[in-house]
């Protein structure tokens, strides 16, 4: 599973390597709108093609969840959930972090995670029972408790269905937590958690392509990471929150209020 981890992290800084090639030329013409405030473009969609032709050479047998829809599962043993560019609105503007991920699943059992981020070339992988790592240096998330966390509190698309909880989480923190940040990367938002870098992110209403390669990230650096609810299974739902576990419960309390 290492080797086969490595492989994927050449995949994901190829097509990395593609996205930053294509930025310095990008005009925001040629910016598709897939629903309100959810935006895809060329770029999307060749990386997403570069990435499946790819990991089809690495196992030809398995299926694939992708954003963009270029590949399908039909109940393969195996299944790799890819986000060709998480962070879309962060690159159409310039602005970082936007990334690659891409995640191997059995099942509802993450196997390995890569996530590549684009503007500072930082390579986040993890594989199961083999910690995890950011170019080649292991990670472990933080030890905060909340009145010394720093938050990322993100805001998915569906405004109209999630505009209260954020107002009410943003509330429930603003001033109780160190600080809040909202980053514009479900992928990245979870690989800083693992890296310590951020204490907790909390999100719903978001895709399996978002959160997959994070989410075992941030489970093998020494964090938690369960859904809205407080369940360990949240493979297949909407909402992700992780954390260094020391303020984990914090988040879902709080949640559980609204």
């Amino acid at each position: 599973m290492e080797n086969l981890t490595k492989e994927v992290c050449k995949i994901a800084q190829k097509a990395g390597l593609y996205i930053a090639g294509e930025r310095k030329r990008f005009h925001e013409e040629q910016v598709e709108r897939k629903h309100v405030h959810d935006y895809v473009s060329y770029v999307d969609k060749t990386s997403e093609q570069m990435i499946v032709e790819a990991l089809q050479g690495l196992l030809p047998d398995a299926g694939f969840v992708t954003e963009e829809g270029s590949a399908d599962y039909h109940d393969e043993r195996y299944c790799w959930v890819v986000d060709p560019l998480d962070g879309t609105t962060n690159f159409i503007h310039g602005f970082p972090p936007y990334c690659v991920s891409i995640a191997l699943c059995r099942g509802k059992e993450i196997l390995l995670g890569v996530v590549y981020e684009v503007t500072s070339s930082e390579c986040f992988y993890a594989w199961k029972g083999g910690g995890a790592w950011c170019n080649d240096v292991r990670m472990h998330v933080s030890e905060r408790k909340i009145a010394d966390a720093l938050l990322c509190l993100q805001l998915p698309y569906d405004s109209d269905a999630y505009c209260s909880m954020a107002q009410y989480l943003l509330g429930c923190f603003y001033g109780r937590a160190a600080s809040v940040r909202m980053i514009g990367s479900a992928a990245i938002a979870l690989c800083y958690v693992a890296a310590g870098r951020l204490d907790a992110y909390a999100e719903k209403f978001i895709g399996r392509w978002d959160y997959m390669a994070g989410a075992l990230l941030v489970q093998e650096a020494g964090g938690l990471v369960t859904d809205y609810e407080g369940k360990a299974d949240f493979t297949l739902g909407n909402s992700i929150v992780a954390s260094n576990g020391c303020v984990q419960q914090d988040l879902l309390e709080a949640i559980a209020k609204k």
